[in-house]
C-alpha cells in the first residue's frame, strides 16, 4: 500500500499541519506504508510567493518532516518541481478532465465568490494535485476534510481515464481522514490556518509559543463557575496532545468550576511543551547539518523521480505517443 501527501511551502509550519497531515505520515511509516511525502512547491506559485521566502519555506519543511520523524529509509521526502514529469502527467489529464469538474473545486469556487482574481494557476491546482497523487499509483491520501474534494477529483479523472482506455493505468485512490484530527481548531475556533492567523507553531522561540497560546480566545464565564469543555478552544487544543484519561481530568475540572481558562491554558503550554520538545531538540540539531538534509532530500527526488518516470511511460504508450526514451 503507498501513501502519498505534500505540504505548500507557504510559511511557517503549525500543529494543525501537525496533527491534521505529518503525524498520519508518522502512522502510516509505522504501519510499513510506502511513503511518498513531497513538499508542494510548484501549488505555491499561484500566490506569487517571494522567492527567497519560498526557498527558506522549502528547506524549512524539508527539516520539520524530519523532525517529525519521517524515515528517509522507510519514506521517499521529495520535492513537487525536482520531477517534471508531474506538470507532463498534469497536462495529458487535462484532456481527460470537464471544465466543470475544476469549475466545481472549492479554490476556485471561493475566489470566485468573493470577486477575486483568478489566474490559471488556481484553476488548475486540483489537476496538478491530481497529477501528484496519480503518478506515484498512491493507494491512500492522507489529508484533512477541506482536501478531500481533490481526491476525490483525481479519482473521477482516474476512472475517466482507466474506462476510455480500458485500461487499469491508474490506481483509485482514497482519501485517509481521521475523524478526531480531521479539523485542527485554531487560537480562534476556527479551523487553524495561516491564512487566519490563529495558528500555533511548533519551532518557534517558547516565548512567541506562550503568547499564542495564553492568547487563545475564550468566553467571559467566571472563574468561579462551571464551564463547558466542548465549547472551549483550549480544552479542544490540549486533548491533541494527551491520553484520554488526562483529557478528562482537564474536562472535570472546568464542568467543576472553580478553575479557570488560565489554568487551562498553563497546562496546555505544559503539554505542548513535553510533546513537541524531543522534536525541537532533533529541528535543531539538523538546523546545523544542512549536508544531511540535503543528502536525504536528493536521494528522495531520485527515488520519487525513478517512479515518475515508469508511470509516464505506461500513460504515454497507453495514449499513443510515441518515444518513450528516458
Amino acid at each position: 500500500m503507498r501513501a502519498l501527501s505534500g505540504i505548500k511551502p507557504t510559511g511557517t509550519l503549525h500543529i494543525g499541519n501537525y496533527f491534521g497531515a505529518a503525524k498520519q505520515f508518522e502512522m502510516m511509516q509505522e504501519k510499513s506504508f510506502e511513503g511518498y511525502y513531497f513538499i508542494a512547491d510548484c501549488h505555491t506559485l499561484n500566490s506569487y510567493p517571494e522567492p527567497e521566502e519560498l526557498t527558506k519555506n522549502t528547506w524549512n519543511i524539508v527539516m520539520d518532516y524530519l523532525a517529525f520523524g519521517l524515515d528517509p529509509d522507510k519514506s521517499v521526502i521529495f520535492l513537487q518541481s525536482q520531477v517534471p514529469e508531474v506538470v507532463e502527467l498534469a497536462f495529458i489529464l487535462g484532456n481527460y478532465t470537464p471544465m466543470g469538474l475544476l469549475q466545481r473545486a472549492h479554490s476556485y469556487k471561493d475566489k470566485t465568490a468573493k470577486n477575486e482574481a483568478v489566474n490559471v494557476g488556481l484553476f488548475y491546482y486540483p489537476l496538478l494535485m491530481a497529477a501528484d497523487i496519480l503518478l506515484y499509483k498512491s493507494n491512500v491520501v492522507p489529508v484533512g476534510k477541506d482536501q478531500k474534494q481533490h481526491v476525490e477529483i483525481a479519482r473521477d479523472i482516474a476512472e475517466k481515464f482507466n474506462l476510455h482506455y480500458q485500461k487499469d493505468v491508474f490506481v483509485l485512490p482514497e482519501p485517509y481522514i481521521p475523524e478526531d484530527v480531521a479539523i485542527v481548531p485554531g487560537t480562534d475556533g476556527q479551523k487553524m490556518s495561516k491564512s487566519y492567523g490563529n495558528t500555533i507553531e511548533m519551532f518557534a522561540e517558547m516565548s512567541t509559543i506562550k503568547k499564542q497560546i495564553m492568547g487563545i480566545v475564550t468566553d467571559s464565564t467566571p472563574l468561579e463557575d462551571p464551564k463547558d469543555p466542548e465549547t472551549c478552544n483550549v480544552y479542544n487544543i490540549y486533548k491533541l496532545f494527551v491520553d484520554k484519561e488526562r483529557s478528562e481530568d482537564m474536562a472535570q475540572k472546568l464542568r467543576a468550576g472553580g478553575y479557570g481558562y488560565g489554568h487551562a491554558k498553563k497546562e496546555l503550554l505544559a503539554a505542548f511543551h513535553e510533546f513537541f520538545e524531543p522534536m525541537r531538540a532533533k529541528r535543531t540539531e539538523l538546523e546545523k547539518n544542512r549536508e544531511l538534509v540535503e543528502k536525504v532530500l536528493k536521494e528522495g527526488c531520485e527515488k520519487a523521480r525513478a517512479v515518475a518516470i515508469e508511470t509516464i511511460k505506461e500513460v504515454k504508450k497507453t495514449v499513443g505517443l510515441v518515444g518513450n526514451i528516458y
